[in-house]
């Protein structure tokens, strides 16, 4: 995970996280490959986030927030 997206997301988050490093996955005996996302898990929702964006998805890929929102989406879970 990139370092400074790291940091964002610790400094953003005042409890605790886990994160889970994404990577690319290659998928065998054909010529293709895919990124698995990184995975922070916080009060139990899962976000999946990718190097170089301010983007954020929940769950999966259909319900994205901004970096800069994710503050107000904790504070939003019970």
């Amino acid at each position: 995970m990139e370092e400074a997206l790291k940091n964002k997301i610790e400094f953003i988050c005042s409890t605790t996280s886990t994160i889970y490093t994404g990577s690319i996955k290659m998928i065998e005996h054909i010529n293709l490959q895919y990124v698995e996302p990184h995975r922070i898990i916080i009060k139990g929702i899962i976000f999946l986030v990718f190097n170089y964006e301010n983007t954020l998805y929940i769950e999966n890929l259909s319900h994205v927030i901004s970096l800069n929102d994710l503050e107000q989406c904790i504070k939003s879970i019970n």
